[in-house]
């Protein structure tokens, strides 16, 4: 069994900055890529930001020069530096990773969801 535990979110006024981390725990054999993504109030969920094993990374162009992903293999956790944080970026965060558990294939899961509201 595999859990992605998110934390860091809470409330911050415009402009403000967060830090998330989501750490993954288990029993598994290895982490490939790790992700962030994102779920505001009626829209569909969408990438913010993944790191690709090997350690590049991309992210979506509304969070791009403000926001900055890493991760520590080391520690199986992935990070999400959010800065000039505005309102629209409020929506709930959920960590993702592709964790293989041998024999099996890699699989994907999800953490449960960190809440970020940016509001004066």
């Amino acid at each position: 069994q595999v859990q992605l535990v998110e934390s860091g979110g809470g409330l911050v006024q415009p402009g403000g900055s967060l830090r998330l981390t989501c750490t993954a725990s288990g029993s598994f054999t290895s982490i490939n890529d790790m992700g962030w993504y994102r779920q505001a109030p009626g829209k569909e969920r969408e990438t913010v930001a993944r790191c690709i094993t090997g350690g590049s990374t991309n992210y979506a162009d509304s969070v791009k020069d403000r926001f900055t992903i890493s991760r520590d293999n080391a520690k199986n956790t992935v990070y999400l530096q959010m800065n000039s944080l505005k309102p629209e970026d409020t929506a709930i965060y959920y960590c993702n990773a592709d964790v293989k558990m041998w024999p099996q294939p890699y699989r994907e899961f999800w953490g449960q969801g960190t809440l970020v509201t940016v509001s004066s």
